[in-house]
């Protein structure tokens, strides 16, 4: 087993409650020693919510390593039934309750025969799956067992919708601007004329599930979670879905002539080609931007990209494609869906990375030296250690990325928001150096530790004198460079003759 400093994808567990707590009136019950509760407040932390966080843990404690834990979490059950009146309670393990080896189905169906909501378990492997398969997982299970249940009960509604309809599939709290790409989602779904189905899981109520099957097709705006249920649908009741992100103006444009195709396909007769052309050309700042000269001057800057595989490979894409823009190295965390990654983003970057080490991460970005990183959170902090600037495209994200104001990222005004973000990453021209003429940066000391434990080296003060000189877009390349003539030549610290040396070897 390996200890984590920083993970990208939480354990299976929260992937569960992030479902459970976005429907509407349903209960999670996590079965978990006390510390594994943190769920709670990064939930309302993050999303703000006024309302309390709808999971409650049953606690694993001595007492119940001693008498076993079946009593204690069906009571748990039977009283939140009892308090809440929730449609439905979700019990999740954990890796406590996996190793305790427990039968929680059997807990379920004891609690059953008291509760007067369903109660469900996440039946979600905790030693194979991370947060997002967990997710993924969690959302099929919930629909099944209501498409189930509908079924027996003679109450699953399969009649086609009048008009075109849709259900956007895996809208999700502590996702990525989530919300605001919902609203961007419905408002574009709208201008198309196409009625929203139901959007699953958030905010959506358990009662909606029977209707799934109504709508024309499904959406599934990220990779990462609605797979399996759109899979699941189509298989059931043959309904097709579009998995194409509508990020930046050239995907949008893919994944609405996607729709069109569908709903051509069901006795529709749509043409969204007048519309994909007046958005391209009228409506959306970002194709304008591309002409523009403050585009130009970022083409064939070097970038680093990486995140989870949806915001990876589709910023990818818009930079090189939309922005000109080269893109060095384009990353993933989801090894688990490493192919989809490659096929989507090999013809567009130099490299591609798949790895859950941060160091890693670092290691890679330290090396190709990119004059701007989109990344996650942790990116960021790598980006802050080696002097260059980073956007956060994906997360892991911090409260700051979870914006008051409305900052979708799919969409035509997705678009918008993305060559912002790009554009405002760089530092362009003079900047920095101006920068450090009349002052502004956070710290004036160079930053001496590289991001692997082989820079050990250390820098004379006048060594630093000299280092801080260097114009800040390039002291970065200089300073490894002269630790590598260093180190080559066997030099534990660096002086300003050494920094002169280094200079003179490599023809500067």
């Amino acid at each position: 087993m390996k200890l984590a400093y920083w993970m990208y994808a939480g354990p299976a567990h929260i992937g569960t409650l992030r479902i459970a707590s976005s429907f509407k009136n349903v209960h999670a019950i996590m079965h978990a020693p006390l510390g594994d509760d943190y769920f709670n407040v990064m939930r309302s932390m993050l999303e703000r919510e006024r309302d309390f966080t709808p999971v409650t843990t049953s606690v694993v404690d001595r007492h119940v390593l001693a008498r076993g834990s079946q009593e204690k979490v069906v009571d748990n059950i039977t009283r939140k039934d009892a308090e809440e009146h929730p449609d439905l309670i979700v019990l999740t393990p954990t890796c406590t309750s996996s190793i305790l080896q427990e039968d929680l189905q059997n807990f379920v169906e004891r609690a059953q025969i008291e509760a007067k909501g369903d109660v469900l378990l996440a039946d979600v492997n905790h030693y194979r799956f991370n947060e997002l398969q967990a997710a993924d997982r969690t959302l099929q299970q919930i629909v099944r067992f209501y498409i189930d249940k509908a079924r027996k009960k003679g109450e699953l509604i399969t009649d086609k919708t009048e008009k075109p309809s849709v259900n956007i599939i895996g809208i999700s709290t502590l996702g990525f601007h989530n919300q605001h790409d919902c609203r961007e989602l419905r408002k574009l779904m709208g201008d198309l004329g196409i009625e929203v189905n139901v959007v699953i899981p958030d905010q959506a109520s358990v009662h909606e599930l029977k209707t799934l099957p109504r709508a024309w097709f499904n959406l599934l705006p990220y990779r990462e979670l609605g797979l399996m249920t759109a899979e699941y649908l189509q298989a059931q009741f043959g309904t097709p879905f579009v998995d194409i992100t509508p990020m930046g103006v050239v995907e949008t444009a893919r994944c609405i002539r996607a729709i069109q195709q569908i709903v051509n396909a069901q006795g529709a007769t749509v043409d969204y080609e007048p519309f994909i052309d007046e958005q391209t050309r009228f409506v959306s700042q970002a194709v304008w931007f591309s002409r523009s000269i403050d585009c130009q001057n970022l083409t064939g800057k070097k970038a680093v990209v990486f995140g989870d595989n949806t915001h990876a490979a589709a910023l990818t894409k818009v930079l090189v494609r939309e922005m000109g823009i080269r893109v060095v190295l384009a990353g993933t965390y989801c090894k688990y869906d490493a192919e989809w990654f490659r096929e989507q983003v090999s013809e567009y970057c130099d490299e591609i990375l798949i790895s859950e080490d941060n160091a890693e991460i670092g290691n890679a970005i330290a090396r190709l030296e990119p004059a701007a990183i989109f990344g996650t959170q942790m990116e960021r902090h790598v980006g802050k250690r080696l002097d260059i600037p980073c956007g956060v495209i994906a997360a892991p994200i911090h409260i700051q990325n979870f914006p008051v104001g409305y900052r979708p990222y799919v969409g035509y005004e997705g678009a918008n928001q993305l060559v912002d973000l790009v554009y405002n990453s760089f530092t362009l021209g003079m900047e920095d150096h101006l920068l450090e003429i009349f002052g502004g940066h956070d710290t004036k000391e160079v930053i001496t530790k590289g991001m692997s434990a082989e820079s050990d080296l250390n820098w004379s003060k006048d060594g630093l004198a000299e280092l801080n000189k260097i114009p800040g877009f390039v002291r970065g390349k200089v300073k490894r460079n002269t630790e590598k003539f260093a180190r080559d030549r066997g030099i534990e610290s660096i002086t300003a003759e050494v920094l002169y040396a280094a200079k003179e070897a490599v023809g500067a």
